[in-house]
């Protein structure tokens, strides 16, 4: 019986199975770094390739540093308010250093750090826990759950066949549903125009029609009496 061992075995051991989502995970944030002087930069930010059965299970992983490290700006944002801008080591830091707001400082920051040392816990690289916390967290303030998205490949992998997925953050190449709306092919203003211009056409028609009629009765009447 499996007891308390949910999800995919991915053909792995334990350890190797917690090393590899691991892995795809700190992949998945070091994709967001600056990689402009980088020799082996990302294509697209934001963005992994692997198989679906690895994107299935690597998500929670992600998802759940995501939220811990959204979880730690309020605190983080609080510890801002006593933070000193001064150089470290230069005077006015010093006396910033044995001030009460340092109290209040080290206070506010303890659950940042503590939230930081968990997601070093988990995923074991600390430039993407930097990542995480500096660029990623903010972008998902206010959103509450729902990160990332898992998106099929149609084309498999080369070798076995593999389905492959992409997997990526949400809120930057998301898809609009425009709904159609119902063609207005006049607006209220040339509609009567055109009903005014549509009237007079009218009446016209009906002046020559008139005249008409009149020049074919006194044509019939003149006929009449030369015979």
């Amino acid at each position: 019986m499996r007891h308390r061992r949910k999800g995919r075995v991915l053909g792995r051991s334990p350890k190797h199975q917690r090393a590899l989502l691991r892995s795809l995970a700190t992949a998945l944030f070091l994709t967001e770094r600056d990689a402009e002087f980088d020799e082996n930069a990302p294509k697209v930010k934001g963005r992994i390739i692997t198989t679906i059965s690895k994107a299935k299970e690597v998500r929670p992983l992600v998802e759940k540093c995501v939220t811990i490290a959204r979880r730690s700006l309020a605190a983080q944002e609080a510890a801002a308010e006593h933070d000193s801008s001064a150089e470290r080591g230069s005077e006015e830091w010093k006396t910033w250093r044995n001030s009460e707001r340092w109290n209040a400082w080290n206070q506010a920051i303890a659950p940042v750090v503590a939230a930081r040392r968990r997601c070093v816990q988990l995923l074991g690289d600390k430039q993407a826990v930097g990542i995480l916390f500096d660029d990623i967290a903010p972008r998902f303030a206010d959103r509450p759950g729902g990160y990332t998205r898992i998106v099929r490949l149609a084309k498999p992998r080369l070798g076995d066949a593999g389905v492959r997925a992409i997997l990526e953050f949400v809120g930057v190449r998301d898809r609009v549903v425009q709904r159609s709306e119902k063609p207005s092919f006049d607006t209220p203003e040339e509609s009567a125009d055109s009903s005014e211009e549509v009237e007079e056409e009218v009446t016209a028609e009906a002046q020559v029609t008139a005249e008409a009629q009149v020049n074919d009765a006194a044509e019939t009447e003149s006929e009449k009496d030369a015979d």
